[in-house]
């Protein structure tokens, strides 16, 4: 059996080692960015983020990125305690301490801060925010297509804990990644409450069929900024794209599949289920849609 591959993996780089992380309005050394173990984050998973990519000295949609940030901040009543423009600056300020031009990762985490006792209540957070920016060199490198595996869990109701927020509570996906590796694959295709296909552990999803580009409605998968773009350029381009229901018997029939995320674009999947999908490689359509997103990065 070949070995499990992730939709985040990168090429090694030792630079990454001596990173420079902002903590709090600090640049430190990796070594030195330490988080109390009293951080709402850490104990309770309370807070949000972002990931974004470094294009050619260019955060890409940082905007989009932004207005998702604050509305989820916003939606779980966290005062960020930066606007936009510090945060903008607290970016580049950390590319720059880093050396980074392109191929950059940044992950923005935003926490209620530190708390007085260990429990749950937010008024217990009296010292916060905490914000860090974890920022990495890095490539992507997917040696081959990714496997994925049908699981039982599900991306719930909006009134449990709505799939569109990008919170640090990320325990079902996990699970969800658990079960596809037990089962042979290398992340988990995940239904909605329906039974319909939603999206991946990690990644929103898109299937190809007769010509036409097809990923689920939104209403239980994260609000991706990557599905966004390529629904648009699909449309610029004048290719059939469908914000749709669709089954699991749809999905194997796929001419091509493949899944949407910020850290690698467009990332085609060859197996579902045990199901090759389509030649088992990138497909036609995936790559004239790569082209595209490529395009429009650097416009």
């Amino acid at each position: 059996m070949q070995e499990h591959v992730t939709t985040h993996q990168a090429e090694e780089d030792s630079r990454n080692e001596t990173i420079r992380i902002w903590l709090n309005g600090r640049i430190l050394p990796r070594a030195e960015a330490l988080v109390s173990v009293y951080d709402a984050g850490f104990m309770l998973g309370d807070g949000v983020w972002e990931g974004l990519r470094l294009y050619e000295g260019r955060w890409a949609f940082l905007d989009e990125h932004l207005d998702r940030l604050f509305e989820a901040a916003l939606a779980i009543d966290l005062d960020i305690g930066m606007d936009r423009d510090a945060i903008r600056q607290a970016l580049l300020d950390t590319a720059d301490a880093n050396g980074m031009q392109t191929d950059a990762h940044a992950r923005l985490m935003v926490t209620r801060g530190v708390k007085t006792r260990p429990f749950q209540h937010p008024s217990l957070s009296r010292q916060g925010p905490t914000v860090a920016i974890i920022m990495e060199h890095s490539k992507p490198k997917i040696p081959r297509p990714i496997r994925l595996a049908t699981v039982p869990h599900i991306r719930g109701l909006p009134m449990s804990q709505d799939p569109k927020l990008n919170s640090h509570s990320k325990l079902n996906c996990i699970l969800a990644c658990i079960a596809a590796e037990k089962a042979g694959a290398d992340e988990a295709l995940m239904l909605d409450i329906h039974g319909f296909v939603n999206t991946t552990n990690a990644c929103n999803f898109f299937i190809v069929r007769k010509g036409e580009v097809w990923t689920s409605t939104g209403d239980y998968c994260m609000n991706g900024i990557t599905r966004r773009k390529v629904v648009q350029i699909c449309r610029e381009a004048g290719i059939p794209v469908f914000e749709k229901n669709f089954s699991l018997v749809e999905t194997y029939s796929a001419d091509e599949a493949f899944l949407t995320g910020t850290f690698g674009a467009q990332t085609p999947v060859g197996e579902i289920d045990g199901r090759r999908i389509g030649s088992g490689d990138m497909g036609p359509m995936t790559e004239r849609i790569r082209g595209l997103y490529k395009e429009l990065v650097a416009a």
